[in-house]
């Protein structure tokens, strides 16, 4: 779920999972085309690889518009799986928040 706070920032509530993933981008990219936009993961629950094919997609639609995307606060295991499939560099990620744990079982469904 994305929840807008105002100020061209939207929080990313819950898992960022495969069965999340459709409509995580439909909602991400329905802002984007108002105006640029920063997401904060720091709610997120759960993150796999199709967490990474989301932001993605955030970040063509942002191009193709000419705006930006900026994601905030994203768990230490997104960007792990980042650094795993060696995209980290292409993604507009700012470092982790430090209270995600990245060893958390339940928190990476990779």
């Amino acid at each position: 779920m994305i929840r807008d706070r105002g100020n061209h920032c939207i929080e990313v509530v819950g898992p960022m999972t495969v069965e999340h993933a459709k409509s995580l981008a439909r909602e991400g990219i329905a802002a984007l085309r108002r105006t640029d936009t920063v997401f904060d993961l720091s709610p997120v629950t759960r993150v796999d690889s199709s967490a990474l094919a989301v932001i993605f997609s955030w970040m063509r639609v942002a191009q193709a518009s000419g705006r930006s995307v900026h994601v905030i606060n994203a768990p230490k295991n997104l960007v792990n799986l980042a650094k795993v499939y060696e995209v980290v560099t292409l993604l507009p990620l700012d470092e982790p928040s430090s209270s995600d744990d990245a060893t958390d079982p339940n928190k990476s469904d990779a």
